[in-house]
């Protein structure tokens, strides 16, 4: 439930609030608006339901509201305003459309270099790459594992843009965690519970991906394990589906953003590569998920797709992925928005 305090209610009244949720055995969690504060009363349905009128005689508080969703944090009831926060100077959720693009896994350093100077100058705000891959089989290219995450750091370091990177386990977060601007939580494991909590308890931001046989709800529900831990800087990315249709790798679910949007909100973000399997299709999956609202893209792009260790098939190379950025930007101004403006300080050195 959330309680909304009255405007102009003191510092003292938000405390007597958070005691009683505290003594009845719920969890807490404060928005501060410009005018008023919210807290979230978090806790089982029906106790929490219990607690309505005790919460609404406590001086200071304006009404108090149940959240009828499963999923509370990431609810639209919970925040009618959509969440924002910045990642290295990139500002996730607002206005601009944030593009993330680079190759799907880390192989060398003069690949990663290269490869991020390309998406840099084509007008990417920020750099993915993989340096643990979990892969269907066995004997696929697994990641360099932390030396791909020193090579990204360089790659950051060479350029300015800031890094996501994929965590596969509870016991990497802390170690990627000193790399990474975004942790990504990727399909696979977007019901991995205990890595949910661990990124949760990082306070990192953190990119979470459906899963490729994932509802809706059960996304939110992910999400909000992320959240319980008082992290609110994730994102929801669209990645594909599984069906029964097999032209492409996966099928882009695109109503999941305007339905996503509507029900949470957290910035949604799609990913055309793993969408489609087939970089042919990216451009136009990218274009179909700004012009229903998407806050932003995570793109694969390789400087050789056919010699690439992993996901070559779905990678634009440079020359292509320029062309979509210029199209994005044509979509993004006819419904209003532009692409997002790094404003970051992080010096870039003259190479």
């Amino acid at each position: 439930m959330l309680i909304v305090m009255q405007v102009g209610a003191s510092a003292q009244e938000v405390d007597d609030v958070i005691k009683g949720i505290e003594e009845v055995g719920l969890n807490y969690h404060i928005s501060r608006g410009e005018e008023r504060v919210i807290i979230g009363a978090i806790g089982e349905g029906r106790v929490a339901t219990q607690y309505l009128t005790m919460f609404l005689t406590l001086p200071g508080v304006d009404r108090v509201v149940p959240i009828s969703r499963p999923y509370k944090l990431a609810s639209r009831e919970f925040s009618h305003q959509n969440s924002r926060f910045d990642v290295g100077g990139v500002e996730i959720g607002g206005e601009g459309v944030v593009i993330i693009a680079g190759p799907c896994s880390v192989e060398s350093r003069t690949q990663t270099l290269e490869i991020a100077h390309a998406v840099k100058e084509a007008g990417a705000h920020l750099l993915r790459g993989g340096a643990y891959k979990p892969r269907t089989s066995p004997y696929a290219f697994q990641g360099l594992g932390e030396s791909g995450l020193e090579i990204l750091i360089e790659a950051r370091e060479a350029t300015g843009l800031p890094v996501v990177t994929e965590v596969i386990s509870p016991e990497q977060v802390t170690l990627v965690s000193g790399y990474a601007d975004i942790l990504q939580v990727g399909a696979r494991n977007m019901q991995n519970y205990p890595l949910l909590h661990a990124v949760g308890e990082s306070h990192q931001s953190v990119l979470l991906k459906r899963g490729i046989s994932a509802t809706i709800e059960e996304m939110l529900m992910a999400a909000e394990y992320i959240l319980s831990h008082g992290n609110s800087q994730v994102i929801l990315c669209e990645r594909g589906i599984r069906t029964y249709e097999t032209a492409t790798r996966n099928t882009t679910d695109i109503n999941a953003v305007p339905v996503l949007k509507s029900l949470s909100h957290l910035p949604v973000f799609l990913d055309p590569s793993h969408s489609t399997g087939n970089w042919q299709y990216v451009p136009a999956i990218a274009l179909a998920a700004v012009a229903a609202g998407a806050d932003g893209l995570i793109v694969e792009v390789h400087n050789q797709p056919d010699r690439a260790l992993s996901d070559g098939g779905q990678s634009l190379k440079p020359e292509r992925f320029v062309e979509m950025v210029n199209q994005v930007k044509a979509i993004a101004r006819a419904v209003g928005r532009d692409l997002a403006v790094p404003h970051s300080n992080r010096s870039v050195p003259q190479l």
